[in-house]
């Protein structure tokens, strides 16, 4: 159970838990920040209509163009809330590229803009390949986790739980979020089947050359993520001996690297001389917030098979480009064209 204590000097304030009774507000707060329920994507609308005579809370998009319905629990049972879901799943399915896009429309978003404004890059041919569900809740009952979990981890439905606590002491409020079970995990189940097959390499990406200098990764064998833990955590995906390529924003891809240490904090990272990493690259966007986990720089270690500068970047229209830090990369067409330009050979990894 999650507790929270207001620091009073040297004595601790308990704060209590409140009722979740202010789900208009959540509902507003959860629309404005998708990554509070660890979605990254962008909203279609609120109080969606269905065919069924109900409204959907918050219907949102990801970067794959798939559908995420985002019910809040309100009065409701939690295995009333899971069947309600259900339902909405029943009829989004249903719902072709041009439903999508007639939806929107209805509603005066223009998807193509709104997307591209999102994730920088063209709205794909094909929507609503698949679809999430997440329900928003202070709690549900363990048995209702267990069928969450069940349908998510044994028969792949894009399901999960989103956790909001209200606590109050001294008459100032907190909100806490959490998840039952990984977002990006729930979603990379939801849609596998929908996608080609993994093609064994990961996308990374650090951003503009102006938040990570490409140099300073390329020369001391890093690379590196900070900010809230929705970017951060995805450094936990890589494992020693993954095969990564490493793309800069705005420009194209960089470089071709084997994964040598996993996620540690960037003040914490030692190079191969010995040296810490920070003193070696006493750099702002490695050391700020570093007493803060869950806003300081974490960094993986890599090592650089082969790169090229930031003015030799290799790109061709259409290639595979992501929003997210890490990513597996699906697009065959985007892998054979980077192994021929970094001169991957399979048994190099």
């Amino acid at each position: 159970m999650t507790r929270l204590y207001q620091i009073n000097g040297a004595t601790l304030t308990p704060a209590k838990r409140k009722p979740l009774d202010l789900e208009t507000k959540i509902e507003a707060w959860v629309a404005d920040d998708l990554t509070l329920i660890g979605v990254d994507g962008f909203v279609i609308g609120r109080q969606i209509a269905t065919d069924h005579g109900k409204f959907i809370d918050v219907l949102a998009m990801d970067e794959g163009g798939n559908l995420v319905i985002i019910e809040l629990k309100r009065d409701r049972s939690p295995r009333d809330i899971v069947a309600q879901v259900l339902d909405y799943a029943s009829w989004v399915r249903r719902l072709s590229t041009g439903d999508v896009h007639a939806l929107a429309l209805s509603l005066d978003l223009s998807l193509a803009k709104a997307y591209r404004e999102k994730f920088g890059t063209s709205l794909p041919q094909t929507l609503n390949a698949s679809h999430q569900m997440v329900v928003v809740a202070s709690e549900v009952d363990e048995g209702t986790k267990r069928i969450i979990e069940y349908l998510s981890e044994e028969h792949d439905v894009g399901i999960n739980a989103a956790f909001f606590n209200v606590f109050e002491a001294n008459g100032q409020e907190w909100l806490t979020t959490d998840a039952l079970l990984d977002q990006e995990e729930v979603k990379d189940r939801a849609v596998k089947k929908a996608q080609a097959p993994w093609s064994g390499y990961y996308y990374v990406t650090g951003g503009v050359e102006e938040d990570r200098p490409w140099e300073d990764m390329r020369q001391h064998g890093f690379f590196t993520a900070s900010g809230k833990q929705f970017f951060t955590k995805r450094l936990d995906q890589l494992s020693v001996g993954d095969k990564v390529f490493y793309y800069q924003k705005k420009n194209g891809y960089l470089g071709y690297g084997i994964v040598t240490s996993e996620k540690v904090a960037a003040t914490d990272y030692v190079l191969q001389d010995g040296r810490k990493l920070i003193d070696a690259v006493p750099k702002v966007y490695l050391t700020e917030n570093s007493d803060d986990p869950d806003n300081c720089a974490y960094v993986v270690g890599m090592d650089w098979q082969k790169t090229v500068a930031t003015n030799d970047a290799r790109t061709f229209s259409g290639i595979f480009s992501n929003q997210n830090v890490v990513c597996k990369i699906r697009h065959q067409e985007t892998v054979d064209y980077l192994k021929e330009q970094f001169d991957v050979k399979e048994d190099r990894a």
